[in-house]
């Protein structure tokens, strides 16, 4: 692989999924593989280089433990590949010492001294301790040392620090000889052989890595002039990649900025009915091109939601019958089921104070809280249940999760107790409005529409029933209680409890939600278009999704033709 060739084709995978991670893991796979750079037949075999290492090991003073090998992981101990002409294998232990840190008692950890390196400092923790210790000098690092953390957090690094000492849970690997071995792709392997670990989803066994283990790990030696060809190659691709990622950033955050510059236009206060077309037709149109990312399609469904509530989603129609007069027509009923004796008489809901609203509404619409677009409202009841989901024609309740993800699940319930009586009150209906009044911060006081009879079904007493009058699109009053940003905060901003996991809102509460309403007929338009919209963004979704799917082949195609050279491979994926 070369640079130009990586760039040529940058393009065309560049948006991949993870595309410049695993470049960047490839490129180390490729040069453990010796498959980066070429072979030169004129470089010296890598098998004279491990004599001249092991004489330089035997002349040291080592005192090596006879222990008995046990048997370790294949994985660890054989190669998965070929090696190239003129390479050869070595264990670790035959290139490095792999030298044990310290254990340290509390008592010798101080706030000032020589520096402990921890685990945590290599990888998250910017705290230290120090120590006064007078150690022999294999158990201190200095800057350039070769050491590998070996606990939770595991991996290679190369010292850049001050001299430190250096903990348990690091061991330091100093080379018998480091004119027929380089340090830096001894790291590189390492590097690779990590990611090879943590990609396998056995990260958690390095937590029981033994020092024998490591001395095991089976290792391709290139000869010594390409070594260093493969880390200059090396050095060269991440500087790339590190380019590469730059650039993609930068390009990120401009889409970022226009799709907010966009949608922001949408909801402007100074955007008039004039200017709204313009700006919802661009985009519209530009929104498919900058959007890559799932997180984008999320914004751009809220975005059109909040839209719908303030009425700037559709045009108003001034031969619709004004809100004002729904709410008339709405309390006319009331009072009708009230001297009917269908439904109690509740308490006058209060008038919308100005510090309550949160923007202003299109002429024909009105201010109104929840509770006057409802007839009335009940709570379930929690008797002990079963383990499990009602079975045939037995009685169930209703658990939180039933109303919780914009849709009514009647699968999600716990069958009552042989012999318990059903309330029927509390039975669920077609058409009940159902919203969770306990449940976690960012789910509390979300609904749910019953839009088939349920069987054998009742409400928890942790589910509010809410009535709605029939002149009244429940699906408008479901969009702005489970979307509009402003109903979210406030429903933040009243719920009760300490625990994130659990939030409260009273009845009270619900029933105050102030609530944007439009004439009936506008009504029925909004979510009829948000629908139109909602599939458009699923289609754009799916797009993505396919985008994805096709870089990421080209991505596959481009590594696999490093490995496998075919003039075919990039044709294949496209």
């Amino acid at each position: 692989m070369t640079a130009e060739r990586l760039l040529k084709v940058y393009e065309q995978i560049s948006e991949a999924p993870d595309a410049i991670a695993r470049l960047r893991r490839f490129v180390l796979d490729l040069a453990v593989r010796g498959k980066l750079v070429e072979q030169d037949a004129g470089d010296e075999p890598a098998t004279r280089q491990l004599v001249r290492i092991a004489e330089a090991k035997s002349q040291l003073d080592l005192k090596e433990r006879k222990t008995k090998k046990k048997a370790v992981d294949p994985s660890i101990t054989e190669l998965a590949f070929d090696l190239p002409l003129g390479w050869d294998e070595a264990r670790l232990s035959d290139l490095v010492r792999v030298v044990n840190g310290r254990a340290y008692k509390k008592s010798e950890l101080l706030s000032e001294g020589t520096p402990v390196l921890r685990v945590g400092n290599l990888f998250t923790s910017d705290y230290w301790y120090y120590s006064d210790l007078e150690l022999e000098d294999d158990k201190y690092c200095d800057e350039g040392d070769l050491i590998y953390a070996w606990s939770a957090s595991f991996g290679p690094f190369i010292w850049s620090g001050p001299r430190a000492i250096f903990h348990y849970h690091i061991w330091k690997l100093p080379l018998f000889s480091e004119k027929y071995l380089s340090k830096n792709f001894v790291y590189l392997f390492l590097q690779q052989k990590t990611r090879e670990i943590k990609d396998a989803g056995h990260g958690i066994s390095m937590i029981h890595m033994t020092k024998e283990k490591m001395e095991q790990l089976a290792v391709p030696v290139p000869p010594i002039a390409e070594q260093h060809r493969i880390v200059a190659k090396v050095d060269e691709l991440m500087a790339l990649c590190d380019r590469l990622e730059e650039a993609r950033k930068t390009r990120e955050e401009t889409r970022d900025k226009l799709t907010a510059a966009s949608l922001a236009r949408l909801t402007a206060p100074d955007t008039t009915s004039d200017d709204f077309p313009t700006h919802a037709n661009f985009a519209l149109e530009a929104l498919p091109a900058l959007t890559t990312r799932p997180d984008q399609i999320k914004t751009l469904r809220q975005s059109i939601l909040n839209l719908a509530v303030r009425g700037k989603l559709v045009e108003q129609d001034p031969a619709d019958e004004p809100a004002s007069e729904l709410l008339e027509a709405i309390e006319m009923k009331r009072r009708e089921l009230i001297k009917a004796g269908e439904i109690r008489k509740q308490k006058p809901m209060s008038a919308l104070e100005s510090k309550e609203i949160p923007f202003y509404v299109p002429h024909a619409w009105t201010w109104c809280r929840l509770g006057s677009l409802v007839l009335s409202s009940d709570a379930g009841w929690s008797p002990r249940t079963e383990n499990h989901a009602r079975q045939g024609d037995a009685w169930g309740v209703l658990k939180v999760s039933a109303v919780s993800w914009d849709h009514f699940d009647p699968e999600a319930n716990k069958q009552v107790l042989k012999g318990t009586e059903p309330r029927l009150q509390a039975q669920v209906r077609i058409n009940d409005f159902l919203i969770s009044r306990a449940n976690t911060a960012e789910l509390v006081a979300r609904a749910a529409l019953v839009i088939d009879e349920p069987h054998n079904l009742m409400m928890s007493d942790k589910i509010v029933r809410l009535r709605l009058a029939e002149n009244c699109d429940h699906r408008f009053v479901w969009l702005v209680n489970n979307n509009a940003d402003y109903a979210r905060k406030y429903y933040a901003s009243n719920a009760t409890g300490v625990s994130p996991s659990m939030k409260n809102v009273s009845r009270a509460v619900i029933l105050n939600l102030p609530i944007p309403l439009p004439p009936i007929a506008e009504q029925h338009r909004i979510v009829a278009k948000v629908d139109t919209l909602m599939a458009l963004c699923d289609r754009l979704e799916a797009a993505l999704a396919t985008t994805d799917t096709t870089r990421t082949r080209l991505l596959e195609a481009l590594l696999h033709e490093a490995l496998e050279p075919s003039q075919n491979a990039l044709e294949a994926a496209e």
